[in-house]
């Protein structure tokens, strides 16, 4: 198997079989204070399902660099990416440079797989090493952005700086405002003709850790332990795994998410991924972190993104973006789920929000009434329906009440947005 010009046939990835549908790695960052409890993290990373483990040396107290690097790369049980990072690049060391770079020229002398060293000092270094690199090791030349994610062409000249270092291996790293900032390294990764690792950190840059095996990047990471991260917004091996599907993602896999903020509560990506796995569907489906729905489906507007569901606060916004809108949507004034036709690329949006809601309402109700006989007409009829809120999910269950002929009142907090739904409602 093979990524660009770095051959993988001689690294035991004993957890890459014939079935998966991309080449991205799941590498474990590995940080603990102690080699015993690197090796301990490193069998468990296997376990799970990692490909590489990060060895995060500046997390070592009292590291012995010669004795504690041969333990680690010898007897590691995954191939090691070492890392050395210096606090002056987001990481934990803190000492002299020359030390840290002879670290690094010592983990390739006793076989690492790669190395990972800063764009910074890069040339430095190479110059530290004067080319005596051994064959099989890959190096990793990297660059950490904790404030932003520049615009393409800052990331591409970027990545024409680091490729001119001598780099195996190219490592972006940018920090999302928004979610849109993901495009832009998806951008990079696809179209640049070397082995890339782009990521986007954050809660909004999840997509990019995900969708990597997407668009083509070298490696993704995926944290051992929830909340033990290396970097902010990794998500587990395990959910990569067994929640996202990743070994199944392919380039023409299609992307499906909740829009909403917040949205790491919502269960929609536990519900859709484990049944698009369960009929062999080839899709993804994502929790979107969204500040504006607009922006969101002006910039993710190929045919790969191919629907969503929205929840607070992007109802309501989400029927502006629609080139459709289905008669009931349109009654309500706001949209619970959006589709991308396949014939010519237009979004529908649809709202089906009340018809769960107000069916559970009835069967409670006709329970409570006639102990589960079926009644003729909705038990609702007639029935004082109170709505507290006048928002997208709000607006929904009060027209649903309304067409089944219950007495609507609407508690809001703000008097117009009530107003508007009783006039609605009255009068439509």
């Amino acid at each position: 198997m093979t990524r660009g010009r770095v051959s993988l046939t001689s690294m035991d990835l004993q957890s890459i079989d014939e079935m998966r549908r991309n080449s991205t790695l799941i590498c474990a960052p590995i940080m603990a204070e102690s080699v015993d409890q690197m090796l301990i993290q490193m069998k468990r990373a296997k376990e799970l399902g990692a490909d590489i483990a990060e060895v995060r040396v500046d997390f070592l107290k009292n590291f012995s660099p010669r004795n504690d690097l041969e333990t680690l790369i010898k007897q590691g049980p995954l191939p090691t990416l070492i890392t050395y990072r210096p606090k002056w690049e987001g990481g934990q060391y803190d000492g002299d440079e020359n030390k840290r770079q002879k670290a690094l020229q010592l983990a390739m002398e006793l076989g690492a797989d790669f190395i990972d060293i800063e764009l910074k000092v890069a040339q430095e270094f190479y110059n530290f090493i004067q080319g005596k690199k051994p064959e099989k090791v890959k190096i990793i030349v990297s660059s950490h952005n904790y404030e932003c994610t520049p615009s393409i062409e800052d990331i591409g000249e970027l990545a024409v700086r680091i490729q001119a270092t001598g780099a195996d291996i190219v490592k972006i790293a940018t920090t999302a405002l928004d979610i849109t900032d993901n495009a832009r390294m998806f951008h990079i990764i696809a179209n640049l003709q070397v082995p890339v690792i782009g990521l986007v950190m954050g809660e909004r840059g999840l997509m990019s850790r995900v969708l990597a095996a997407k668009y083509g990047a070298f490696l993704t990471f995926g944290s051992i332990e929830a909340g033990v991260v290396s970097a902010p917004g990794q998500p587990t091996i395990k959910d990569l795994l067994e929640l996202y599907n990743f070994r199944q993602i392919g380039a023409d896999t299609k992307v499906y998410g909740v829009i909403g903020n917040p949205v790491g509560h919502s269960k929609s990506p536990l519900l859709y991924n484990a049944a698009f796995k369960h009929v062999g569907f080839n899709g993804i489906y994502l929790p979107l972190l969204v500040d504006s729905a607009a922006n969101f489906i002006s910039t993710y507007s190929s045919p790969d993104f191919a629907g969503y569901s929205f929840t607070i606060p992007h109802k309501e916004d989400g029927l502006k973006c629609c080139n459709e809108v289905d008669p009931i949507a349109k009654e309500i004034g706001a949209i619970s789920c959006m589709i991308r036709r396949p014939v010519d690329g237009k979004l529908k949006g649809y709202n089906v929000d009340y018809l769960g809601a107000i069916k559970a309402i009835e069967e409670a109700l006709a329970l409570g009434a006639s102990n589960g006989a079926p009644a003729s007409v909705s038990p609702l009829a007639g029935k004082l329906f109170v709505v507290v809120g006048a928002g997208g999910a709000g607006k929904a269950l009060a027209y649903g009440a309304y067409e089944k002929g219950a007495r609507v009142v609407v508690a809001n907090r703000t008097f117009g947005e009530k107003l508007y739904l009783l006039c609605h409602l009255l009068y439509s």
